[in-house]
């Protein structure tokens, strides 16, 4: 136990330029809501220097702790730790690691995606994603919780619900946010096709390396369009809270704003998000931009302009995708983790 008198949790995840941040994001939605049970957490990886992301794991009161790389070197630190529960979430993470960890006295919790992360050992699977069911390869005993009803969301995105439609803004208002790193550089290429559609837009994009910034500022403009770039920030719910359109890859951060009640178009960056956009698009949740490595700019340009010119069209997405989420997955998984 910790010296709080709950348990001692530790958020086994690493974020990085190439790796993303949205292991380490929902890692914190569930240690807001361990911490708020009256539980230590503490964050056992690397945050790949990420200064944003450090300064928002330092303001939740989180140590952050090397973690070992193998699982004998995992299951000492753990021990010398105190640990009384393990989040693992990452696909690059030895496979052995969650055996390694196992013990009577010792709760284990994977974050899986699909078919992604099935093969590391725990007491509970939890899969957050839309239309996500039960892996048929996972321990027996183990307990597994699929689909939407247990996605993970911080406060800053469940304090934020929108309760009715947003009124439409003139020019409209998009942000582009494709994950907290953009690794693949998804923004200047799609960012491009919806200018091309000459509307009236507003756009703030989120943009971290500098050749994504560089490209944003040089981005022509038709009359009525205006283009910024802001750098990542902690409080994803602020930035698209109040927007008419969001850009977005069809990673995790979907999920968030379906909660949200955000319309969202959604463009595949990589394949271990090709299930999830495959199910936003059956479930008429998101619009479809087709996937970044043979980006379709005038097929997207088209969908674009559709949802940049129907407010209906876009609040018809939102309505849709809320109606799948109620913002309490955390809870649920928290109750399976520590009942």
């Amino acid at each position: 136990m910790s010296r709080h008198g709950g348990a001692r949790v530790a958020l086994r995840c690493d974020a990085g330029p190439t790796l993303g941040v949205g292991h380490a994001m929902r890692c914190v939605a569930l240690g807001e809501e361990l911490t708020a049970r009256g539980h230590e957490v503490l964050l056992w990886g690397d945050l790949g220097d990420i200064g944003w992301l450090q300064a928002l794991v330092a303001a939740h009161g989180y140590a952050v702790v090397p973690a070992p790389g193998d699982p004998s070197g995992c299951a000492r630190e753990a021990d010398a730790l105190g640990l009384d529960a393990v989040v693992l979430d990452g696909y690059h993470l030895d496979t052995g690691i969650g055996s390694a960890l196992a013990a009577p006295s010792r709760r284990l919790l994977t974050l899986v995606d699909y078919d992604f992360g099935v093969r590391q050992h725990a007491d509970v699977y939890v899969d957050q994603n839309l239309g996500a069911v039960p892996h048929p390869g996972l321990p027996g005993r183990a307990t597994v919780l699929a689909g939407i009803d247990y996605a993970l969301f911080r406060d800053t995105v469940r304090d934020r619900r929108r309760a009715t439609p947003q009124a439409p803004g003139r020019p409209v208002r998009v942000v582009a946010v494709f994950g907290g790193t953009d690794a693949f550089g998804a923004a200047p290429v799609v960012v491009p096709a919806l200018l091309a559609t000459g509307e009236p837009v507003d756009v703030t994009v989120v943009a971290a390396r500098p050749e994504s910034v560089d490209a944003m500022r040089a981005m022509r403009t038709a009359a009525g369009q205006t283009v910024r770039v802001v750098a990542p920030a902690p409080d994803f719910g602020a930035l698209v809270a109040d927007a008419d359109l969001i850009l977005s890859a069809s990673g995790s951060s979907v999920w968030e704003l379906l909660c949200m009640g955000v319309p969202a178009a959604v463009v595949c960056v990589v394949d271990n998000q090709e299930a999830g956009y495959r199910q936003g698009l059956d479930r008429g949740v998101v619009a479809g931009l087709g996937h970044l490595g043979r980006f379709d700019a005038a097929a997207a340009t088209a969908t674009l302009a559709e949802l940049v010119t129907d407010a209906s069209r876009r609040e018809g997405y939102a309505a849709r995708g809320q109606a799948l989420v109620d913002g309490a997955g955390r809870e649920r998984v928290a109750d399976a983790l520590l009942p």
